[in-house]
């Protein structure tokens, strides 16, 4: 799980990471497995060589994210297990933004971990902070409770279970404001400043005026639909990770974060189905991608 996870990594907008996304949103349904001439072929729509592509492949191999199969002699790629789970839970996270309210619980994590792991102890603090809980102090986090179970896996996937604690509470008694608090114990400018790229970015993309009619798309299949979906979808997905969805009142007046999601869901309707399209016009054999 480890190493997957490191894929989070990756520079939106690198090869790597487009190729990441290519993957998470077109081979799962396209039967598991994709062919290496179709993937360069969608590489290459998104104005990526071949020699490119099949380097990104080959790091995508060693963090464990496809495996090189070859059926009835063509070469391929399908994805791992941990690879399954972890975009499973990714689309989870990237089409439903986490939106708490005042009431909802926190999960508080406390944790002592010996200076004899203080590489397990690097990992959990990274691995938590890239599923968008905060640092209360070096050895308590924070996140909303909905994150539980993502919590107890990582714990257990780096066996630091019994070194940890977790409370389940309601809102935290603070000394000053929530604001303030928060602002301690999440790096907000950054999330923000993520929000405000994408806006900036994908801005004109995501006018109201290409969001598809009911009684059809405003956008039709093409590589351009493609290219745009993909690079909207690859610079979005971390945000998700990384914003907790705090309550109004932990979070600044002027904050970014509901354009943003906004934004995103009208990229969504207006490219998803044309990029879709376009994906099962490449694919060699006429496999379908839903």
């Amino acid at each position: 799980m480890s190493a997957v996870l490191d894929d989070m990594d990756s520079r939106p907008g690198s090869t790597t990471s487009l190729l990441r996304t290519v993957i998470g949103l077109y081979l799962r349904d396209a039967g598991g497995w994709m062919s290496a001439k179709d993937i360069v072929a969608l590489m290459d729509a998104l104005g990526t060589s071949g020699t490119v592509t099949r380097t990104a492949l080959g790091r995508l191999r060693k963090k464990e994210v496809v495996l090189q199969e070859t059926r009835d002699g063509v070469p391929g790629f399908t994805l791992t297990d941990g690879a399954a789970t972890m975009l499973a839970r990714g689309d989870r996270r990237i089409y439903n933004p986490r939106s708490m309210s005042l009431s909802d619980p926190w999960c508080l994590i406390s944790f002592s971990i010996p200076e004899t792991e203080r590489e397990k102890r690097h990992q959990l603090r990274r691995r938590l902070h890239w599923i968008g809980c905060g640092t209360v102090a070096a050895g308590l986090w924070i996140c909303p409770d909905t994150l539980r179970t993502e919590v107890e896996e990582i714990l257990i996937d780096l066996a630091l279970r019994d070194m940890s604690t977790i409370f389940v509470t309601e809102t935290p008694l603070v000394g000053g404001s929530l604001r303030e608090a928060a602002a301690k114990w999440w790096d907000l400018e950054a999330v923000a400043g993520l929000h405000k790229d994408f806006i900036r970015e994908h801005g004109a993309q995501g006018h109201d005026a290409v969001v598809p009619e009911p009684s059809g798309s405003a956008v039709e299949a093409s590589p351009e639909a493609f290219s745009t979906y993909v690079q909207c979808i690859d610079r979005w997905r971390i945000i998700p990770y990384l914003d907790p969805g705090l309550p109004s009142a932990f979070l600044p007046e002027d904050w970014p974060g509901a354009e943003g999601t906004a934004l995103f869901s009208r990229l969504v309707a207006a490219f998803a189905e044309p990029s879709a399209e376009f994906v099962r016009s490449t694919l060699s054999g006429g496999v379908r991608v839903s």
